[in-house]
């Protein structure tokens, strides 16, 4: 006895061999869970560039400490001439662009070497850091008081005529004059000659530097002769 066939459609047999030979061919689909050690060494590295991000911080604000400290005086903690040489630069770059004026004063303390032999250097330093004191509360948040070295000290002072700038120079010379020390049961005073350079569209640090200090040395010398 014969057995019956199952009547297909014509072409059903093909269609289902293009459908599973379709299924065979498209890729598969599979979702792999995350790997603890693959998260675990994610999480490491995240960590150590935060090591090293912190450590790049601190080491760039360490160089920035060491840059300011530099260009300070460590005693009176204002600018030592390699800081004001500095700002004297880029403040004549700014009035040479922008037609500003400005005037540099510097100013050498009279008497502090017989201060240091008499009574030592620590009285010395002591007088140093009062006449910083004066000089600070006689000029603007916007000008500049350094020290050149040893007793001689720089002002930079902004939008000031000549005259004007000479009247702050003598006024400067009053303060430190009226400055009084005991020291070992003696009184002494200090006293300081300053001299001035105006600064213009044409000024040169350097030059600048050397007209002040031309000033103030003629400026000692007459106060000698007052004396």
């Amino acid at each position: 006895m014969k057995k019956k066939t199952k009547a297909t459609a014509p072409g059903g047999a093909k269609r289902r061999k293009n459908v599973m030979a379709e299924r065979k061919a498209a890729p598969q689909r599979v979702t792999l869970a995350p790997s603890p050690r693959l998260s675990v060494r994610s999480n490491d590295a995240r960590l150590a560039i935060r090591r090293l991000r912190t450590q790049l911080a601190q080491a760039l604000a360490r160089i920035e400490e060491l840059r300011a400290s530099a260009d300070t005086d460590f005693l009176l903690d204002i600018p030592n001439r390699r800081g004001f040489e500095r700002e004297l630069n880029r403040s004549i770059a700014y009035i040479k662009r922008y037609h500003a004026s400005g005037a540099l004063i510097v100013l050498d303390v009279d008497r502090l070497k017989p201060i240091n032999d008499a009574f030592g250097h620590a009285a010395g330093d002591e007088v140093l850091k009062a006449i910083v004191a004066v000089l600070l509360r006689h000029v603007r948040s916007s000008d500049v008081v350094g020290r050149l070295g040893g007793d001689e000290f720089a002002l930079l002072l902004w939008n000031l005529s000549e005259t004007d700038a000479r009247a702050k120079a003598a006024s400067l010379e009053e303060a430190v004059d009226r400055l009084a020390f005991v020291f070992r049961g003696r009184t002494v005073t200090a006293g300081a000659s300053a001299g001035v350079a105006i600064l213009g569209p044409h000024a040169e640090a350097g030059w600048a530097l050397e007209e002040a200090d031309r000033a103030m040395y003629v400026r000692k010398a007459q106060r000698r002769h007052e004396a």
